[in-house]
């Protein structure tokens, strides 16, 4: 789960890291009581769940009152990567003399939580990861020790060799392991973490993505989600029990089972075409939720073909048949669908569908092939 960098900020505050004062707004004019009680300068930031909000004219400096109202009627409505700015937060301006990026991962390779340093803040770290990779610092961090004072050390002089500013630096490395633990999330990060001219610290930026499967432990972040920000296919799923991640292919897929999923997204690479989603209608498949995922799909106008592509165990292979015949009732699906059942009442299911135009396959190569072919 992605939240807005307010809620980001709040929760890292809470740590303890040094957040510059701010406040949300939804309307204009009232980022002037909001920049006459922090003190300008201020910075109007547009809340949207995507990077790149500065190039896209979300972020602007204000310095008196009223060019803060000014520059949220800018931000206010902007379209950024397909997203309507509706919120705005408005922030104590800091001077910059230097900016860090400071980030915490879960890295696969060392199966552990892992820190990541950059002098070269401010910039997207996969670019400074390609061009300039000696400017990272990566470190795992052992969970049942946590952080060590050694860790904190190398990392904090990495940044800064003034041994003032690497003290600040290395409280906040600390403040940000703690909030990346002590909330569950999957990332978080600080881009940029800055040095003032006076020589103080300041995280101006607040990025944290949250293990969904972890949210029961933490109802108040729970309660932080923005579905109006969220891709609706993905909100739609959830309501409806399902895994779905939209992908920007022309092949809509429909699998039973995550690895199921993930094979069929392969080979369909594999042979060529690109997967539009995953979408997993998980063990036990009623007709209803093979037609949520179909509806899901359906929002997605890249998307050519439809490949159904089940295995059943758990899942019976009848009930898919019949959701699809549903789907094509209530929908007046237009879209080929190309459609593999194995397993559980497969014989019932290829009966169910015997009259219909769907494009039966033999097997997976055979179904993904299809549809590729369908998808032109």
């Amino acid at each position: 789960m992605k939240i807005h960098e307010a809620d980001a900020r709040g929760i890292f505050a809470g740590y303890g890291l040094p957040v510059p004062p701010s406040k949300m707004i939804t309307k204009a004019g009232d980022a002037k009581a909001a920049a006459e009680q922090l003190g300008c300068p201020v910075v109007v930031k547009a809340q949207v769940l995507v990077g790149g909000r500065g190039k896209a004219g979300g972020v602007k400096l204000a310095s008196t009152p009223e060019e803060a109202v000014e520059k949220a009627e800018a931000i206010l409505g902007l379209d950024i990567k397909g997203l309507t700015v509706e919120k705005v937060l408005v922030a104590k301006a800091v001077d910059i003399d230097k900016e860090f990026y400071v980030g915490m991962i879960f890295d696969r390779g060392s199966r552990r939580p892992m820190m990541m340093v950059s002098p070269a803040g401010g910039v997207d770290i996969e670019e400074v990861a390609r061009t300039t990779p000696e400017k990272i610092l990566k470190l795992p961090v052992n969970p049942e020790g946590g952080l060590m004072p050694f860790q904190v050390r190398r990392l904090a002089s990495f940044l800064s060799s003034d041994k003032a500013v690497a003290k600040q630096i290395g409280k906040a490395l600390k403040g940000l392991y703690d909030a990346f633990m002590g909330s569950d999330a999957s990332l978080a990060e600080i881009n940029p973490l800055v040095e003032d001219p006076d020589g103080k610290v300041w995280a101006i930026d607040a990025k944290i993505n949250l293990d969904d499967n972890a949210l029961f432990r933490h109802p108040e972040i729970a309660e932080m989600r923005d579905d109006a920000s969220e891709d609706q296919g993905e909100v739609t799923a959830r309501e409806a029990d399902l895994s779905f991640v939209k992908l920007d292919g022309r092949i809509g897929c429909i699998v039973n089972g995550a690895g199921l999923a993930m094979a069929t997204m392969d080979m369909i690479k594999h042979f060529g075409g690109e997967p539009a989603n995953f979408l997993d209608i998980g063990g036990s498949s009623s007709p209803e939720k093979v037609l949520s995922a179909i509806k899901i799909i359906l929002r997605d106008e890249n998307v050519k073909s439809i490949l159904i592509n089940i295995f059943g165990g758990i899942t019976r292979c009848d009930d898919v048949a019949n959701g699809l015949i549903v789907a094509k009732e209530k929908l007046g699906l237009d879209i080929p669908l190309v459609v593999r059942l194995t397993g559980t009442n497969e014989v019932e299911a290829k009966e169910i569908l015997a009259s219909t135009e769907m494009i039966a396959a033999l097997d997976m190569e055979d179904a993904v092939k299809k549809a590729i072919e369908a998808a032109g």
